[in-house]
């Protein structure tokens, strides 16, 4: 099978997306599209180089929307029909907002219209899917209540991308998510995997709803429901 996996700015249910792409890609031919901020939040939360693993050769490129410009040529195998299935794994709520509202205007919207075009099935793993509270997972972050402010934060010459901003916060942009800073503070001040609840707000569960009025589309839970929709 040949199959298009999109990456969103999200990080809830990135981990389990990540993991759910490296099964499928042990048997199926998988291209991988990732948004900026997608790329942007795999890189924080360690797992760039995981997605980038799994991809090598035609039909299995990785395909990153500040080198696709603004046509997203590669988009157009989508409306040829050329895969049998398209999945956007975790989805934000901004992406979904755009595709019920028929804007295309980035990679994963206009990839996700093209498929469209194409008659090619989309599934899509939202994380904003029933409103209320939601537990989720934090990158790296400086607890300033544990930081001593040393005069030689141990932290920051641990990092290879000089993304710690000493006593003040982990410059996120820069940070690739090697955990380096966390085994270096002594005094435990830099966490990672920190576990947050976040309240998902109406207006994008509706959005989320939406979706299902949209032909070829469906909507999935976990990532793990997708081996059970191939």
């Amino acid at each position: 099978m040949r199959v298009g996996w999109a990456f969103t700015g999200a990080g809830h249910l990135l981990l389990e997306s990540v993991e759910e792409l490296e099964k499928l890609a042990l048997n199926h031919e998988v291209t991988v599209l990732l948004s900026k901020a997608g790329e942007e939040v795999l890189k924080m939360y360690g797992l760039y180089d995981r997605v980038k693993n799994v991809t090598g050769g035609y039909y299995r490129e990785l395909a990153r929307e500040k080198d696709q410009e603004f046509s997203f040529p590669i988009t157009g195998r989508l409306s040829m029909g050329r895969y049998d299935l398209f999945i956007v794994s975790p989805t934000t709520s901004n992406t979904i907002a755009k595709i019920v509202h028929g804007i295309a205007d980035t990679l994963v919207t206009n990839a996700v219209a093209q498929a469209g075009k194409g008659k090619i099935k989309t599934l899509i793993v939202p994380v904003d899917l029933e409103a209320g509270d939601v537990e989720t997972v934090l990158p790296s972050k400086l607890e300033r209540d544990k930081c001593e402010d040393c005069q030689t934060c141990k932290s920051a010459a641990a990092c290879p991308k000089d993304a710690i901003i000493p006593g003040l916060e982990i410059d996120l942009l820069k940070c690739s998510g090697c955990g380096a800073c966390q085994i270096a503070c002594p005094f435990g001040a830099v966490s990672g995997g920190k576990i947050i609840t976040i309240y998902m707000r109406q207006l994008d569960v509706e959005n989320t709803h939406k979706l299902t009025h949209l032909e070829g589309v469906s909507i999935l839970r976990y990532p793990s429901h997708i081996q059970d929709n191939l």
